[in-house]
C-alpha cells in the first residue's frame, strides 16, 4: 500500500483497476517496447547527495547499497540490529526494492565501528562519514540512474535509434514530470487515502488501507481484505505477510482500541499518513499535467512560472515576453500541490486548472489537515529535463539489453523518462 510497498510489483506483471491511463508526450512516436527490472541489476539508482559532508559532527553518515530491500525495510533491519529507533534514522528520499540502490542515511552518536561490522543480508555499507545535522527527506540533488530494458520489440540497433529520437524530443520539449505510479501505491489507492484523511472521514480511510478486495490486483492478499470486511480484525492480521508492516500495525490499531478508528488513527505512524496526503496531492497535480501535455513548454498568461536555476516561482503576465526563456529551459509552467501555500492560476491558465481543484470541494477545516500532515502546499514544474544521457546497447547471460544512464533532479520519476521511451503503462 505504501510507496515502499508497491515496488515489491514493478507493475509489468499486473495493473492497478484504479491506475489511470496518463498521456504521454510522445505518444505518435514508435516505442521500443520492453521489460525493466527483470533481474535486480538491470536498475541501478545512486542518490546524489544535496550537500557536501562536513567530515565532522555528532551525525555519522553512511552509504548503503541495497538490493531487494524498500527504504522503510532497510531501516527495520538497521534499526533492529543498531538497537536504535527506526525515527533515529535519517534518509534524503525512498528507494524501490526491485533494484540495487545506493543511498545515504544518518544516525547520530553511533560509533562508526559499529557499522563497519555490520552484517546484514542484502544489506552492504559502502561509506561512513560525519556531518552536523541528521540527514533528511529532501536532502537530495537528484538521483544517477543506470537502466537496462530487455526482450524489446524490435532488432537492438533499431530501438536504439528510436529510443534516441524519443530522447531528442524529451530533451527539447522537456520530460512529463508526473509523479509516478510508486507513489501511489501498488493498488494506485494511496491518493484515496489521502483524500480521505484530508476530509477526516476515518471509516473511508480504513476500508481502503485493510479492504476491498474487488479492488485489490494481488489475489493472495484477497483473503486478508475480506476478513477485514467481515470483522474478523485479528485473522486479517494474521493474513498479512509480515512485510506489509503498514497493513498490519493498522490492524493492530483498531484491535488494541477495540474499534474505535480516531483512536487506532491516532496510533498510526505520521509520516506514513503524510505520505498518503502527499499522494492525493500527486495525483491531483497528475491530472493537471494530463490536461495540459501538450503544452507543458508553452507559458500562458496567468501561469506561476517555475526558475530552474534557484526554484522561485512568479506570475506570467506576458507569456510572448517570457516564451523565449521557456524555449530554452530556463523557466517552465506549474501544476499544482494543493495546499494553503500554493499560489491560484489565472487568466488561460487558471481556466485550465482551477476547475480541476474545484472539484475537490474542500472545507476550510481540510486546508487546516492538509497542512498538519505537512502538505503545506505549492507549485511543482510540469516538466523536467534529463542530464548526461548516454544510450548503449550489449549483451549478457541474460540475452540483449539496450542501457540508459541518465541524472535526474530530485523528485523527478525514472519510470516516467522509461514510459516514454518503451511506450508502456
Amino acid at each position: 500500500m505504501t510507496t515502499d510497498s508497491s515496488s515489491r510489483s514493478n507493475g509489468e506483471d499486473s495493473v492497478s483497476p484504479l491506475q489511470p491511463q496518463l498521456p504521454l508526450l510522445t505518444a505518435g512516436m514508435q516505442g521500443i517496447g520492453g521489460n525493466i527490472k527483470t533481474i535486480p541489476s538491470d536498475f541501478v539508482v545512486e542518490e546524489i547527495p544535496l550537500y557536501e559532508f562536513s567530515g565532522t559532527g555528532t551525525h555519522v553518515f553512511f552509504y548503503v547499497q541495497k538490493k531487494g530491500l524498500t527504504t522503510a525495510e532497510t531501516i527495520s533491519r538497521l534499526s533492529q540490529a543498531l538497537g536504535v529507533r527506526r525515527f533515529d534514522i535519517g534518509y534524503a528520499g525512498r528507494k524501490d526494492s526491485n533494484a540495487i540502490t545506493r543511498q545515504w542515511f544518518s544516525l547520530e552518536h553511533i560509533d562508526p565501528e559499529k557499522l563497519k561490522q555490520l552484517k546484514l543480508n542484502k544489506i552492504k555499507i559502502l561509506d561512513i562519514t560525519r556531518h552536523n545535522n541528521k540527514l533528511k527527506v529532501g536532502h537530495l540533488k537528484g538521483n544517477r540512474f543506470t537502466i537496462r530494458i530487455r526482450n524489446l520489440h524490435c532488432p537492438l540497433q533499431e530501438a536504439e535509434a528510436l529510443a534516441q529520437k524519443i530522447l531528442d524530443v524529451l530533451c527539447r520539449r522537456g520530460v512529463p514530470n508526473y509523479f509516478g505510479p510508486q507513489r501511489f501505491g501498488y493498488r494506485y489507492d494511496t491518493h484515496l487515502l489521502g483524500e480521505a484523511l484530508v476530509k477526516n472521514d476515518i471509516q473511508r480511510f480504513f476500508d481502503f488501507l485493510l479492504g476491498h478486495p474487488e479492488l485489490e490486483s494481488q489475489p493472495e492478499f484477497v483473503p486478508a481484505r475480506t476478513l477485514y470486511h467481515q470483522g474478523n480484525f485479528q485473522a486479517a492480521y494474521e493474513a498479512w505477510h509480515p512485510g506489509f508492516r503498514d497493513h498490519r500495525d493498522g490492524l493492530k490499531a483498531i484491535i488494541q482500541s477495540n474499534g474505535n478508528l480516531n483512536k487506532a488513527l491516532r496510533a498510526m505512524d505520521r509520516r506514513l499518513l503524510s505520505l498518503f496526503v502527499s499522494a492525493w496531492q500527486s495525483d491531483l497535480f497528475n491530472e493537471v499535467l494530463a490536461k495540459r501535455i501538450d503544452k507543458i513548454d508553452i507559458v500562458l498568461e496567468g501561469d506561476m512560472a517555475y526558475k530552474h536555476d534557484n526554484g522561485a516561482c512568479f506570475r506570467v503576465e506576458n507569456p510572448s515576453a517570457e516564451q523565449p526563456r521557456c524555449a530554452a529551459f530556463e523557466i517552465s509552467p506549474t501544476g499544482p500541490l494543493l495546499g494553503a501555500r500554493m499560489m491560484e492560476l489565472t487568466g488561460p491558465a487558471g481556466e485550465i486548472e482551477n476547475p480541476i481543484l474545484q472539484k475537490t470541494t474542500l472545507a476550510p477545516e481540510d486546508y487546516i489537515r492538509i497542512k498538519r500532515y505537512g502538505g503545506a502546499g505549492g507549485r511543482r514544474p510540469l516538466r523536467f529535463l534529463p542530464k548526461n544521457i548516454r544510450l548503449t546497447t550489449s549483451r549478457d547471460d541474460h540475452g540483449d539489453f539496450l542501457q540508459l544512464s541518465f541524472e535526474l533532479p530530485s523528485g523527478c520519476y525514472a519510470t516516467v523518462l522509461l514510459r516514454e521511451i518503451t511506450k508502456k503503462q
